[in-house]
């Protein structure tokens, strides 16, 4: 036996993960008892041994998977073991000997600052409840770095125009407020306006319907961000995590605290906000090279004077 289901089980109600990470789980630690079965033979997690994941490590890279997504799949089975181990199934951890593949460190994809500003003064999103509903979708995955799953939880309690701010829900439940500009709560009040003129009768909390009058998807979320993004850039990432780079990235080339973006994205330590210090510390070195004397190379200096 595996465990597996009981893992699961673990994961929803004592975890208290999201259906998303649910998810990726179950998929992740599927795949990897499937190979143990089948190309390994094992019968029960007690005959797991590290050559067995090391093995496991080599079928995903041969099968084209990049050392990043072999690494999350790990992350996922490092869980898994804990759980095991704490429950008794298991009196080692396999782990110990196995080496994650290295990775390149990767860069946040962004949106540029005018394509933003061209995404809110050139596209025509429309009047009624559909448009008001999808502009004010964007501004707000924009303008506070939120997730697309605490967007489509947001509930109509969690508005406060008053203070302007929204109370969100983040990873493990954990709460944070979010504070929104002005022309935030001026969009927020035309919008409330229109739902109430198209579900006069809904008693849903959701902040974000659907034309059905039910709680807008993160699925449906992404899809209107990716539908939108595709008029302003054209690169390969159009989804609302990269509106929350963009967010994140703009923040810190206009100097905001690195301490303060933490809190506004909800992270649970600096080192996973750090990354966004990279594309100011290259602007600043271009305006270094382009204005100091000493900033730009002395042989292309030369080149210019001959």
């Amino acid at each position: 036996m595996f465990h597996e289901e009981s893992f699961f089980r673990y994961l929803s109600l004592e975890r208290r993960v999201s259906s998303h990470t649910l998810t990726a789980y179950r998929n992740d630690i599927q795949l990897f008892l499937a190979h143990c079965m089948e190309q390994q033979c094992l019968g029960s997690v007690s005959e797991l041994r590290h050559l067995h994941i090391r093995a496991w490590i080599v079928s995903l890279i041969e099968s084209g998977q990049s050392p990043r997504s072999v690494n999350r799949r790990l992350s996922c089975l490092k869980t898994y073991f804990k759980y095991l181990r704490k429950r008794g199934f298991l009196e080692t951890d396999p782990m110990k000997k196995v080496l994650a593949p290295k990775t390149g460190k990767r860069l946040p994809v962004v949106v540029q600052e005018h394509q933003m500003q061209a995404l809110f003064t050139h596209i025509d999103f429309g009047v009624d409840y559909g448009g008001l509903m999808q502009r004010l979708l964007l501004e707000i995955l924009y303008s506070t770095g939120m997730r697309r799953s605490e967007v489509s939880a947001l509930k109509l309690t969690d508005v406060d125009p008053g203070r302007m701010v929204f109370r969100v829900s983040g990873k493990g439940n954990k709460q944070r407020m979010v504070p929104f500009a002005r022309f935030l709560a001026d969009m927020l009040e035309n919008f409330m306006q229109a739902r109430s003129n198209m579900f006069p009768s809904t008693d849903e909390p959701w902040l974000f319907l659907n034309r059905k009058g039910e709680r807008l998807s993160p699925e449906s979320i992404y899809h209107i961000v990716h539908k939108h993004l595709s008029a302003v850039t054209t690169i390969e990432q159009r989804s609302p995590h990269v509106l929350r780079h963009s967010f994140a990235t703009h923040l810190s080339n206009n100097g905001a605290d690195l301490n303060a973006i933490k809190e506004l994205l909800g992270h649970s330590n600096l080192a996973a906000t750090q990354v966004y210090m990279h594309n100011s510390i290259e602007r600043l070195q271009q305006v270094y090279e382009q204005a100091h004397p000493k900033g730009a190379d002395e042989d292309a200096k030369e080149h210019e004077d001959k």
